[in-house]
């Protein structure tokens, strides 16, 4: 009994040499590698914090200023986790060949979302729009709320809120309302053959002139847009500011209706906003 205690307490002390010898020698690598996890995250922290001032500085878009903000973080902490298990005596190539290969099957997997990606950094670097701009693509029409990454978010004017994917926002067409100080209306009217055309013109110039939204330069004009079946159709031009085109369009077509009533021209069914 006495020998298998001495010889349990003699491989004790083996392992308790062992352990402390492996401490001693790791021990060493370990602090170091512990040193540059904190003092790099800390550096990271700085990093960041001034490229994020740069960009502001350089008025960059804040939708690109915070992703390469973002990009920039996690690649620095990306960099640093690499020095810290290399520090540690962990193999690194190993290691990087992994991420190289989960890279390659998670770009494979995602190639719509990687076109979408793209089609955001193209929208932010070449800016087609911005933020707050009305807007219509892909048969939808609104106010540009956030432009992200993969979608843009649009607000319709019932306030429903529309996700479109950049990918195809990117390659398609867009028509932007808001680049232009001023914007014309194309007010279209059916009005009957037996209209004196000369007079129902002169009748819209009075409207025109005397709506206070109607721009004087560049000038309303009134013109015989097309001869159908049915009717003449005048097509009704007028320019106002992009902000008051909704409610001088509305209004125009109304008094428009009001001043034919007026006067017994007969208004055919049918009367749009183009």
């Amino acid at each position: 009994m006495e020998k298998k205690e001495l010889h349990y307490i003699h491989s004790f002390a083996e392992y308790v040499d062992q352990i402390t010898k492996m401490a001693l020698e790791y021990s060493p690598k370990l602090i170091t590698a512990l040193i540059i996890l904190f003092i790099g995250l800390y550096v990271i922290r700085l990093i960041n914090r001034l490229a994020r001032r740069i960009m502001v500085k350089r008025e960059l878009d804040p939708t690109l200023s915070r992703f390469l903000a973002d990009s920039l973080l996690w690649a620095l902490r990306i960099l640093l986790f690499v020095t810290f298990i290399s520090k540690l005596g962990i193999e690194t190539s190993s290691f990087v060949a992994i991420l190289g290969a989960a890279g390659l099957a998670i770009g494979l997997s995602l190639q719509g979302s990687l076109s979408n990606f793209a089609g955001g950094m193209l929208i932010i670097l070449f800016k087609p729009f911005r933020v707050g701009d009305s807007i219509e693509a892909q048969n939808v029409a609104g106010t540009v709320s956030e432009i992200q990454i993969f979608v843009t978010k649009l607000i319709t004017g019932n306030n429903q809120t529309i996700f479109i994917p950049n990918g195809i926002l990117s390659n398609g067409v867009i028509t932007n309302f808001s680049i232009g100080k001023n914007r014309r209306a194309n007010l279209l009217f059916n009005i009957s053959y037996d209209t004196n055309i000369k007079t129902a013109k002169e009748i819209v110039m009075q409207v025109l002139e005397q709506h206070p939204k109607v721009l004087k330069n560049p000038a309303p004009t009134v013109v015989v847009n097309l001869l159908t079946d049915s009717a003449i159709q005048l097509a009704i031009r007028p320019w106002s500011k992009n902000i008051d085109f909704g409610e001088m369009s509305s209004d125009i077509l109304q008094q428009c209706k009001e001043a034919f009533d007026e006067v017994g021209i007969a208004i055919q069914p049918f009367a749009k906003e183009g």
